[in-house]
């Protein structure tokens, strides 16, 4: 038999379907896998007997004909959605050993559909972070390394530990969340597909907030359709949400393998940065051959306010955070490290419970929003906001389908190697991605090529409002000419 870690989703759901073999074989063989791979340090806990439980549950369910569409499908979540009865900690020390009485919306409707859970996977603290080096389990590390190379790698963040468990086939797919690329970048770095939904298209409740009016929950695949299959089950209105909004799901499957002949696709002349690598722009130029040869039109677009995006993001996002993180304050939940006073028990807590980039950027965000930097900076980025999206519906309302774009500027780099003297070099990592979120916007990255090094790259896709299928399509096309990619194993 196939080994069972190295079948995709949607092979894994036939071979259920056919009874080829158990949900409890094909969980059993993915716990072997992650015990064989924790110098990766994806899992931050591990969930073997509730693994085996579920599975056996599915494979009741299955027997009488009765699995959801994912029944029986080992699944990783991120440390940063509420998981019932079991730890969720979003990687930081100030959440400590907080074990929910309440599950996400979405792993609960994971849950629903018969997927199993093998534990919860590593992110940034509180998902701020382009590496997952700030997680306060310590960095994930990347499946892949270069030729020649025994030097580790970063995944990406803040969904390292999803991507690396996604691409070293530690599971068949992971939940992740995106508010600045955190889902899209660490797929591009990883091989793996990612898929950043349009705002409001997937529930926040039961997630750890960073910046609620840039988050958004989104899945991690193996193939462009594993990733349609998940997007399914994860998206969906849900009253507990106000900015959840109200439409049918589609079925997203069901536009893998559509003709795309027609479709226009715009080229952003603002992405072609000044000294961006020949490959990245070589992967860009072959992406858009690919497209046009499968029918599409390729268009020069204007997308004129790209250039405010990157600090007009880390003032937006900084100042929610730091609203959102008020309520860690060693009162209600999680550390407390007591003081003489209340203040002082808050400055301990805080301290001592928050790593030093979620220190920054509160601070950040909280200065930017104090009496007299308000209108010069949190009012200012709002509005450059605004222009952003405008852009885009500018290129949508000519008719433009989609908008192709480098994934990141490179290929994934050495865990230490940046951000240390400066954190805006870290920063920079977001130039491709943060747009989408600005402008609440669907995006996907997909695998395309390698680097030099052989490491690989990945292509994103810019899409309408809740037009993820057309994404899917275009998504597809890349993945069937780029071919698929997995890293020798090492671990």
């Amino acid at each position: 038999m196939t080994d069972l870690t190295s079948l995709t989703l949607s092979e894994a759901r036939d071979g259920l379907a056919r009874k080829s073999f158990t949900s409890l074989e094909l969980t059993e063989a993915h716990l072997k896998a992650m015990e064989a791979a924790r110098a990766l340090n994806a899992f931050v806990l591990e969930t073997p007997d509730r693994a085996r439980d579920m599975a056996k549950a599915a494979d009741g369910n299955i027997a009488k004909g009765a699995g959801g569409p994912l029944a029986g499908i080992p699944l990783g979540i991120k440390d940063l959605f509420a998981t019932k009865d079991v730890r969720t900690t979003a990687c930081s020390k100030i959440l400590g050993n907080f074990v929910p009485t309440y599950e996400s919306t979405i792993t609960s409707q994971l849950w629903r559909d018969g997927a199993v859970l093998l534990g919860k996977l590593n992110n940034d603290e509180f998902a701020m972070g382009s590496s997952n080096e700030t997680s306060c389990f310590g960095p994930v590390v990347n499946p892949w390394r270069r030729e020649g190379s025994n030097t580790s790698l970063v995944p990406g963040g803040s969904s390292g530990g999803s991507a690396s468990a996604v691409a070293a086939l530690l599971c068949m797919g992971a939940t992740a969340t995106d508010t600045g690329g955190s889902i899209r970048q660490p797929a591009a770095f990883t091989a793996t597909v990612g898929m950043k939904p349009t705002y409001g298209r997937c529930s926040r409740w039961g997630i750890v907030a960073f910046a609620s009016s840039l988050d958004q929950a989104g899945p991690i695949g193996r193939t462009v359709r594993d990733a349609s299959i998940l997007m399914r089950s994860m998206a969906g209105h849900d009253p507990k949400d106000t900015t959840s909004v109200a439409r049918p799901v589609p079925d997203y499957e069901a536009a893998i393998g559509k003709s795309v002949k027609g479709m226009k696709i715009g080229i952003p002349k603002e992405y072609r940065l000044d000294g961006m690598p020949a490959e990245i722009e070589k992967l860009w130029s072959e992406g858009a051959a690919w497209l046009k040869a499968a029918g599409a039109e390729l268009v020069e677009v204007s997308l004129p306010h790209t250039k405010y995006a990157l600090p007009a993001y880390y003032i937006v996002a900084p100042a929610e955070a730091s609203s959102n993180l008020a309520r860690y304050d060693g009162v209600r939940y999680g550390l407390r490290v007591p003081g003489r006073a209340i203040a002082d028990l808050y400055e301990n807590t805080r301290a001592e419970g928050f790593g030093a980039e979620v220190r920054r950027r509160v601070m950040i965000g909280t200065y930017v929003l104090s009496a007299g930097y308000y209108d010069a900076y949190y009012l200012r980025a709002q509005k450059v906001r605004t222009l952003i999206k405008k852009d885009f519906e500018d290129c949508f309302a000519r008719g433009v389908n989609a908008i192709l774009t480098p994934a990141t500027p490179s290929a994934a780099f050495g865990v230490g190697e940046k951000g240390g003297a400066d954190p805006v070099e870290m920063y920079l990592n977001d130039i491709f991605t943060v747009t989408v979120n600005m402008a609440g916007l669907p995006g996907i990255a997909v695998p395309a090529g390698k680097d030099s090094q052989s490491l690989p790259l990945g292509l994103q896709l810019i899409g309408r409002p809740f037009d993820e299928e057309t994404l899917f399509s275009l998504g597809e096309v890349i993945e069937q000419a780029a071919g698929r990619f997995t890293p020798m194993k090492w671990w």
